[in-house]
């Protein structure tokens, strides 16, 4: 049976949730979405929430919150997903598309500062979107020294703050079992921020999206829509898998890093290359991807005979859909970098099969 690059982890406890909210007949959104936003204000900390159909509504909702008018920029990633710039265009604002590093997939200051100066000068900037790409955590707090009200996108990247192994044991001995998640308080800086709910993204709910403000000021604006239609409301069927994800990432977490910690030391064994974490020890193994020195087809035909699928790391990009031609650096991973299975889910063999193939890539 061939390794599939991604794979929700959908154990008995997620099945259970959502086949008690069949079986009761809630499944529109009600209470389990009031669940799920107090199941994520524990964890998260945030003063305000709404849970939502998708990131794409959550992304319409943040920047409408921030009063932005037609005609305006928003500064995102050239490897921001491709719904930001639909989101934008729907808007009637302009997208400032901004490159990477080659070490590092997401923006940073320095970057989005060039990319603002090089803006016509008419054109006024409400917003920067700062997606953490392929789970690696920008410098926000940096961006946001620039006084531009940050949109922060950690779908990818969520539970970064929790400590796992060695370290967990060390820094919180102090925290009883299993409250360690609860007692951690997330690294955002972002006016508001979006936490993915899709079938790809580090907690699923089969689809949807929370949108979060940190702070009483920042969630003023968020409370206009407190009386939004339900057909923007993650329905219940959908809150309730999402309330166990929240419970189970913990596990999920030091699993995905006991996976990434083998598949590291074999691609120390070959001449491609990993992306960096610029924040220290923000790892939460939410994927494992290599910057190819060879052909991105010849290495996935290669891998397909040992019945592994790989996937090119930006396929579902905003440059990975042809859609941006400025972002040399952006464009560059675009057709170099691929992803390996890395999931809970995954046999200690098929986990072994996979660093095999690291280790052996062309």
């Amino acid at each position: 049976m061939k390794i599939e690059v991604y794979s929700p982890t959908i154990r008995r406890k997620e099945m259970d949730a959502v086949l008690t909210a069949m079986v009761e007949d809630k499944i529109g959104p009600g209470d389990r979405n009031r669940l799920l936003i107090k199941t994520a204000k524990e964890r998260l900390d945030f003063d305000f929430a709404l849970a939502l159909r998708s990131p794409a509504v959550a992304l319409h909702l943040a920047l409408k919150s921030l009063n932005v008018n037609p005609g305006q920029a928003v500064v995102i990633s050239a490897l921001s997903p491709v719904f930001y710039l639909q989101v934008i265009n729907d808007l009637q604002l302009t997208a400032l598309l901004c490159d990477v590093t080659y070490d590092n997939p997401c923006m940073n200051r320095e970057l989005i500062e060039n990319t603002i100066a090089k803006k016509p000068k008419n054109l006024e900037v409400c917003a920067v979107a700062l997606h953490h790409t392929l789970g690696f955590v920008p410098d926000a707090a940096s961006v946001a020294e620039l006084g531009i009200p940050v949109i922060e996108d950690i779908s990818q990247s969520y539970g970064y703050w929790i400590k796992t192994d060695e370290k967990n044991e060390q820094e919180n001995k102090s925290t009883a079992p299993g409250e360690d998640a609860k007692n951690c308080s997330p690294l955002i800086h972002g006016v508001f921020c979006i936490l993915g709910l899709e079938e790809k993204d580090m907690l699923t709910s089969g689809g949807g999206s929370l949108l979060f403000a940190m702070n009483r000021r920042d969630s003023a604006a968020l409370r206009n829509f407190s009386g939004i239609a339900d057909e923007y409301c993650l329905p219940d069927i959908n809150a309730a898998l999402a309330v166990v994800q929240f419970k189970e990432v913990q596990r999920n977490i030091e699993k995905r890093s006991e996976i990434s910690r083998v598949y590291v030391q074999a691609s120390l064994r070959t001449r491609h290359k990993r992306f960096i974490q610029i924040v220290k020890n923000t790892d939460n193994y939410y994927s494992f991807s290599l910057i190819l020195e060879t052909g991105l087809k010849d290495v996935i035909a290669y891998a397909q005979k040992k019945e592994i699928l790989l996937e090119n790391a930006f396929d579902k990009t905003i440059t990975g859909a042809g859609l941006c031609n400025n972002c040399p650096v952006s464009n560059s991973l675009a057709l170099r970098t691929v992803l390996f299975p890395m999931y809970p889910r995954l046999r200690s063999q098929d986990v072994e099969h996979v660093s095999r193939l690291i280790m052996t890539l062309p």
